[in-house]
């Protein structure tokens, strides 16, 4: 069976008990975390702090499904920068997030941070690839010791040039060919730059093994249902292909707030589902 998540920066006004006992009552299973909304410096938190956020989680009867937007936090971080010293940086708190996911009981890593795969001037797209890549096959090894999957999310082309479609982010791990890394589909930038519906998506990627994650939202940014996009379909594509992962709720503009839009999702996404499955051969 599928989890649903909510990830929890839509809830982020509240303290994390408060978000928990929210996310539980709407019929949420996780939380996907957004490490910035833990710490200023999510690389600090050590195993102590980890397992207090894990019990706090757990005791209102939610699991950590993983991480996101995870470098957002501290400032100045990028995996493309003509500074080695800022990729070296920045590549060691990625190590230490996989490390986190793990203490938290999280499955999995989404890599998107698109400030943070930007093009400098006077650099090209391929200069920028090849180190976006030379720092994933770092941190795959890093992330596959840790039980954990990183993934790598691509982006529409209104955030970032680098990796925009799942067969640009399934080239890059084919070539790394580690187990620990693979890609992910996000159905609001999905929606926006595949040249073929999310549900045709789901059916092309599922079977390679390539994709480990799933994030909802709409193409206009908001929550699953309050856009054009339909939801039913993906949700069968999701079932005829056998995912049994985490779908994760993730808005950006919160209509008509966080906790309204959160629970406008929850109940939208279990009502697709269970037609899905009412429907199912």
């Amino acid at each position: 069976m599928m989890r649903l998540a909510l990830c929890n920066e839509v809830l982020g006004a509240m303290p994390l008990a408060r978000q928990c006992a929210l996310a539980r009552s709407l019929d949420y299973d996780a939380l996907e975390i957004t490490p910035s909304t833990l710490a200023d410096d999510p690389a600090t938190i050590g195993a102590s702090r980890a397992a207090e956020i894990r019990r706090t989680i757990e005791d209102a009867g939610l699991a950590v499904s993983g991480l996101h937007w995870l470098l957002v936090k501290p400032a100045g971080l990028s995996l493309t920068a003509r500074d080695a010293a800022v990729r070296h940086r920045t590549l060691d708190i990625m190590k230490r997030l996989c490390e986190l996911c793990a203490r938290l009981g999280g499955a999995v890593l989404v890599h998107g941070s698109p400030a943070q795969r930007a093009i400098g001037e006077g650099d090209t797209l391929d200069i920028a690839r090849a180190r976006l890549v030379e720092a994933l096959a770092a941190v795959a090894p890093i992330a596959g010791d840790n039980g954990v999957v990183y993934c790598l999310e691509p982006l529409s082309r209104r955030e970032t040039p680098l990796v925009n479609t799942v067969a640009e982010a399934a080239a890059i791990v084919r070539a790394i060919a580690h187990p620990a890394l693979r890609t992910m589909i996000d159905c609001s930038a999905a929606g926006q730059t595949e040249s073929e519906p999310v549900p045709a998506l789901i059916d092309r990627w599922l079977p390679t093994g390539l994709v480990a994650h799933i994030q909802v939202n709409d193409p206009n940014r908001r929550a699953p249902g309050q856009g054009d996009m339909r939801f039913a379909p993906i949700a069968a594509a999701l079932r005829r292909n056998g995912y049994a992962g985490t779908v994760a709720v993730e808005p950006f503009d919160y209509v008509p707030d966080g906790p309204g839009a959160a629970a406008f999702a929850a109940g939208y996404w279990r009502g697709v589902c269970e037609a899905a499955e009412a429907v199912r051969p």
